[in-house]
This record gives C-alpha cells, structure tokens and sequence, in this order.
C-alpha cells in the first residue's frame, strides 16, 4: 500500500501533463480543419503571412478566399485613418488586374486578426453575415470606430 501512495502522485502528474500536451496540440487553431467556406492556399501568400502564426496566417487566408464576407465586416482598430474600408482591406491592399497584393497591416494588428477569426468561427456556427456584422460591432466598437464600408 505504502509503494501505492508513492506512485500515485507521479502517475497523477504524468496523466495531467499528457492531457495538457494532447489538449495544446488541438487547441484553438483551425489549421487542417473543415470550414463551412473557402481557405486560399497559404503557398499562394506573401512570404510574411507564411512566416507568421497560425491564426495571422488563417485570417489572411480567409480574408482572400471570402472577400464577399470581409468587405461586409468593419474593422475597429483605427486602421479607418489608413484608407481601410473592412477588415478584408486589413489584409488586402489591392486585388485588381487579378494579382493581390497583401497588405501587411493585419500582421501586427491582433484586433483584425481577432476579427477574421471571430467571423470564420460564426461562419462555421451557421451565422449569417449580418448577425456577424452585429457580432463584431458589440464586442469591438469598444476600441474604436468602425472602418467605414464601401457601398
């Protein structure tokens, strides 16, 4: 009985630490994971978003691959004064003649990062884009004003 005792609290402290390590590995990334919408490739991204954390790189890769959705959603960290007009242009500075150049705003910016990634979550939850749009303006007008979308 005594041995028992002794290998218990060690038994108890590598289950614990073997539950942590599995639960950080499935965390809160979406990376590989299936999405009620369309991810562009992220071989098809500037070298710095690849360079970048999960989350950045998943939010440019939504941002480019759902612009009918992001050009919808405002963005509240004051990149307004930058000519952004949603959060899409946090992340894109220009798409025309088919070429996209990224714009490297979003790369340190955690609100649009943190925006994107509340949209694609709603997104997969089945929410439409105006309920996202009301979403995001609850939880981050308290930042700043919007971005003001284009019409």
């Amino acid at each position: 009985m005594r041995q028992l005792m002794k290998v218990f609290p060690l038994t108890l402290v590598i289950l614990l630490l073997v539950g942590t390590t599995a639960t950080g590995c499935s965390g809160q990334t979406t990376q590989g994971a299936s999405h009620s919408f369309e991810m562009a490739p992220l071989t098809e991204m500037a070298q710095a978003v690849q360079d970048a954390p999960v989350a950045v790189q998943e939010a440019y890769q939504f941002a480019v691959a759902n612009p009918d959705v992001t050009t919808q959603i405002p963005c509240y960290c004051g990149c307004g004064g930058m000519g952004h007009t949603s959060n899409y242009t946090c992340f894109v500075a220009d798409d025309s003649g088919g070429q996209i150049a990224f714009d490297d705003h979003a790369l340190g910016c955690s609100i649009c990062v943190d925006i994107a990634q509340d949209t694609m979550r709603l997104l997969d939850e089945g929410k439409s884009v105006d309920e996202i749009f009301t979403y995001v303006d609850n939880a981050y007008s308290r930042f700043g004003p919007p971005t003001p979308l284009e019409q």
